[in-house]
């Protein structure tokens, strides 16, 4: 994701059993031009949400290294890293449609056919549509840093959630996580190095890695001074 908001983690809330949100739904309206590659290219590179483990050789029509892109925003970032790994399939979730139908324009005018979008919430995906031990990398880029105090639990990374990821992780695979907001960095950090299956590839915070670009905002964040730490974690 490319926007500080993209995408909304939501912890678990007080009523027992609830299921977990990975997102706040939130209204946005779409241009013609995500309009019109929705409507064109959605049937080929939307794939429906089911109960079921991805059968990714035909998503893809390829056996590929697999990434999971947790909030995608517009889509900017994804399609440029795409580009850039042709060797690898992506799939990013994503539930708000601006965001799913401003990737697929980009997705249409660079012809990129390594990328794959579910909309819907990313934590049923990881659990039903995920296999274990299937994907060579996650990430998490920018994601909702909530930033009240009070609302620090409803961040994205939590211990709980990692765990869930590690589990769905190769041997080898990385988690990479990204934010513009201190606090959550410092969290982040936290968490992710308290987790035994996976260890730290840098000491502490990562250098930016080669393929995630600078988006807009983080552009004029840095312009203005402001830090954006990278974590990349790796299963062990």
């Amino acid at each position: 994701m490319d926007e500080p908001d993209a995408a909304d983690p939501v912890a678990e809330t007080t009523t027992p059993r609830r299921a977990i949100k990975s997102f706040v739904l939130r209204a946005g309206r779409m241009g013609s031009g995500q309009v019109r590659a929705m409507e064109e290219l959605g049937p080929a590179y939307v794939l429906p949400y089911a109960a079921q483990p991805l059968d990714e050789a035909q998503a893809f029509g390829r056996s590929a290294p697999l990434v999971l892109e947790i909030g995608f925003g517009m889509g900017d970032a994804t399609a440029a890293i795409a580009a850039a790994l042709p060797d690898t399939d992506f799939l990013g979730v994503e539930v708000h449609s601006p965001g799913v139908g401003a990737l697929l324009k980009l997705i249409g005018e660079q012809g990129l056919a390594n990328v794959r979008i579910v909309r819907h919430d990313a934590v049923e995906v990881l659990d039903h549509m995920i296999a274990p031990g299937s994907l060579g990398g996650v990430h998490v880029f920018f994601p909702d840093p909530w930033h009240k105090k009070k609302h620090n639990k409803r961040r994205l990374i939590q211990p709980d959630f990692v765990a869930r990821l590690c589990t769905r992780l190769a041997p080898g695979g990385y988690l990479h996580c990204a934010t513009d907001w201190q606090p959550y960095a410092e969290q982040m950090l936290e968490v992710l190095s308290a987790e035994p299956a996976l260890r730290n590839t840098a000491e502490g915070y990562a250098p930016r890695p080669h393929y995630r670009p600078l988006t807009k905002f983080e552009r004029r964040g840095l312009k203005l001074g402001h830090g954006v730490w990278d974590l990349v974690f790796q299963r062990v």
